[in-house]
């Protein structure tokens, strides 16, 4: 009976050590989570750029901290940032990309110096604060959609510096605007931001002029994504099966 006791006593230490060790693994991942990565160089760029995008973003009826969500358009030459009001998305600023590498049409493998298209999106764990190329982004890419088309690729990003090779470069100002508001959402609570990045707005005008290029019925698939938050001003959930994208209501 006393060993019975022993044994019943140790086990019972043993998950109250466990208990706490899963507590403390918790309360870590979160801070983690929501405080990391962080660095002398984005919570300076943050301090310069707050005030006055604060005050753009009440002129609208936003607020910053708010969810986000990115438009890239490699015709145009534009990136646009939208944010939550609580019903809708309502664009809030467009920057001019101040350099994308490659031509119309997707990444296809690692070094062909394209930037990508397609629908990605960025939790914390891909923001980086001590980037050489003064702030940055990485999109995902490849994403489930690259996966089944067997493309391949590494580090793409939106950043600053201006200078690319294969990604979406903007001046170090922009970024430091774009890059503070992004982290404010993800700070404030919102687990990823996504980036749709588009050949060129998908009007029917555009698709037309287009017709004749070899990717035309990828960008058909694209045009889908673009369309639903063009009619519902609120980005979709986006999965993959059969090698296409699919489009669904979000949460």
């Amino acid at each position: 009976l006393f060993r019975v006791i022993c044994v019943f006593r140790e086990i019972s230490r043993l998950r109250f050590v466990l208990a706490i060790g899963v507590l403390l693994f918790g309360v870590l991942a979160l801070a983690a989570w929501r405080y990391a990565p962080r660095s002398d160089r984005s919570e300076a760029a943050a301090k310069r750029v707050r005030p006055s995008l604060e005050t753009a973003l009440h002129a609208k009826g936003l607020r910053w901290g708010a969810p986000v969500f990115i438009r890239i358009f490699k015709e145009e030459n534009e990136l646009e940032l939208w944010v939550d009001d609580g019903k809708v998305f309502k664009h809030f600023k467009t920057w001019p990309i101040c350099k994308y590498s490659g031509i119309l049409g997707p990444k296809l493998k690692e070094g062909d110096r394209q930037a990508p298209e397609g629908f990605y999106f960025v939790p914390r764990s891909r923001m980086n604060p001590r980037s050489r190329f003064h702030l940055s982004f990485n999109l995902g890419y490849p994403n489930a959609y690259d996966r089944a088309h067997k493309r391949t690729g590494s580090a793409l990003m939106v950043h600053g510096n201006c200078v690319s090779i294969g990604c979406y470069a903007m001046t170090d100002a922009g970024i430091e605007e774009i890059y503070s508001i992004c982290d404010a959402a993800l700070m404030n609570g919102q687990r990823f931001f996504r980036v749709h990045a588009f050949p060129f707005r998908m009007t029917a005008a555009n698709m037309k002029r287009h017709r004749s290029s070899k990717w035309i019925d990828e960008w058909k698939n694209l045009k889908k994504g673009y369309d639903w938050f063009e009619e519902n001003k609120r980005p979709p959930n986006v999965t993959v099966r059969g090698k296409q994208y699919q489009f669904s209501k979000t949460d």
